[in-house]
């Protein structure tokens, strides 16, 4: 299970959470966030280890944006958190890893999916909401038994260590990372590193265990 924390923004912060080795670590860059990065200096980014995947996280935003944030931060990988069409999506696809976030509810129409086949390399799937993420909650989780693609997901949307051992008996063969954000704040964009360490050393035992069974 590969882990991403998502919704950082101050540069000590920044680099102790990178000390824990995540796979990726994310930054908002939309303005109606209480994470936004706004103007986040680029050598807090520049400063993040090469193994560590780093993601800009855009809600609906223009294409020239998002390059010029790609160029300006060193993003590796986009997270497309809004309404992003297929077409839209493919159009980074190659240059950076693709990321499409899709907020779910009991009534999700997993159809939907197939038209981001071959333009995005990993889903999202969040809580849906009013907004766009962060809101700390979790949806029903057995309906992602419905999915059946072959496209891995990131799972998020209140994860948290009350549940993460939950989160351990999800089955699916495309299950890919867990995405830990606002349930491991002290505030809005400052994460908890006492409870990340926690949270990082669930899930280890979690891979352990898993390679030790196969």
């Amino acid at each position: 299970m590969k882990v991403k924390v998502c919704g950082l923004k101050q540069p000590e912060n920044i680099k102790a959470v990178a000390a824990l080795k995540p796979d990726y670590i994310g930054f908002i860059c939309y303005g109606r966030s209480p994470r936004y990065i706004d103007t986040l200096p680029t050598d807090a980014l520049a400063a993040i280890p090469a193994s560590i995947h780093k993601v800009g996280v855009f809600v609906n935003e223009t294409a020239e944006t998002i390059n010029l944030l790609i160029n300006k931060y060193g993003f590796d990988t986009i997270q497309l958190h809004g309404d992003e069409s297929p077409e839209f999506a493919g159009a980074f696809k190659g240059k950076v890893i693709v990321i499409k976030a899709f907020g779910v509810d009991n009534d999700f129409n997993f159809d939907q999916l197939q038209a981001y086949a071959n333009k995005v390399d990993y889903l999202m799937f969040d809580t849906k909401t009013t907004a766009y993420g962060g809101s700390g909650k979790t949806f029903n989780w057995q309906i992602l038994n419905k999915y059946t693609l072959d496209i891995p997901f990131f799972l998020s949307g209140g994860i948290s260590l009350d549940n993460l051992d939950e989160v351990k008996k999800i089955s699916h063969p495309q299950f890919y990372a867990v995405d830990l954000n606002s349930r491991f704040e002290t505030e809005p964009g400052l994460k908890n590193i006492e409870k990340l360490e926690q949270a990082f050393d669930i899930i280890k035992k979690t891979n352990i265990t898993d390679e030790v069974r196969s």
